[in-house]
This record gives structure tokens, sequence and C-alpha cells, in this order.
């Protein structure tokens, strides 16, 4: 009987011949079914590259472990990635920050998911206050802040994004 990471190999060699995403994602997901979640993720290891992979695999992981901060982060990046839109990624992002307060990626997600620049700048401002030796939650709270001084001239973002990009 061949191993889960032999039989996710094979199923995803099928789809680059055949092209066919709805079968493909249906092998997964029957082999995701029978599978423990953390010989799931370290099986789907190797295609970490491969969106069409990692969907099924972390959504039957956050079945299985719905406060798995880790697994939640992993599933809304490649939500993010293929365009499932800020709702869906926001709501996943919410529920890691909830399960892991210091798990940095699930409050970057949910920064980013904010649609509203406004309010994704006081998010920003959130996470840069929550990990103040982060660089890049500091960078995007100015390039945010600097996206709404100039959408709405507002000289408060404007200052706000002059001296966060002085700090960093």
């Amino acid at each position: 009987m061949p191993s889960l990471l032999e039989s996710l190999t094979a199923a995803v060699s099928r789809y680059d011949k055949d092209d066919n995403l709805g079968a493909f994602m249906d092998a997964v997901r029957s082999l995701a079914k029978t599978a423990d979640a953390d010989e799931l993720v370290a099986a789907a290891g190797p295609f970490t590259d491969r969106h069409e992979v990692m969907i099924p695999v972390y959504e039957h992981v956050t079945l299985q472990r719905p406060n798995d901060a880790k697994a939640l982060v992993a599933l809304a990046n490649v939500y993010w990635l293929t365009g499932r839109g800020p709702d869906v990624v926001g709501e996943l992002a919410e529920r890691a920050k909830k399960s892991d307060p210091g798990n940095r990626g699930a409050w970057h997600l949910w920064a980013l998911a904010e649609g509203d620049i406004r309010k994704r700048v006081e998010r920003w401002t959130t996470v840069s206050k929550q990990f103040p030796e982060d660089q890049l939650a500091r960078a995007a709270l100015a390039d945010n802040a600097a996206g709404l001084a100039g959408a709405e001239h507002d000289p408060l973002a404007l200052d706000l994004a002059v001296k966060t990009y002085e700090g960093l």
C-alpha cells in the first residue's frame, strides 16, 4: 500500500497530465479523510507552492483542529493568494489570533484583510504595537498610511507615514 506522500505525489502527477482540477481536488480530499492531520501536513510539505494541494489539505486540518492557529493562518494565506476574499481570510485570521495571540501571521492577515483603508491603518497600528520589533508590520503601516494620506488628503496620515518610514 502506498504511503500518503506517494499517493499525494501520484495525484499531483495525474493532475499535471490531465489538468482536471475537480478530479484532483476530490482525490486530495479523499486522501485527507483517512489521514492524521500531522501526517497530512507532512505529506503536503513538498507541495507548499501548489495552492491546489494546500487548500484541501488545510481545509481538512482546520476541520479536525478548529483552534490550530498555524493551520488557520496557512489556510487564510492560501485563500488570500488565490483571491478568496477579505471576509473569509479575515474570519480565519481572527480565529487564529484568538487561538494564539502570539502568531504574527494571524495578525498580519487580519490587518491585510481589512478593506477600508482607514481601518486598515488602525489595524496595522495595532499590529505594530503588539509586535514592536516587527519591521514588516511597520512598513505595512507606513505604506497604508501613505495611501490614506494620498487618497483622502489626510495630513495626520501623512505624518504617521513619514514618522513610521523614518523609524524603519
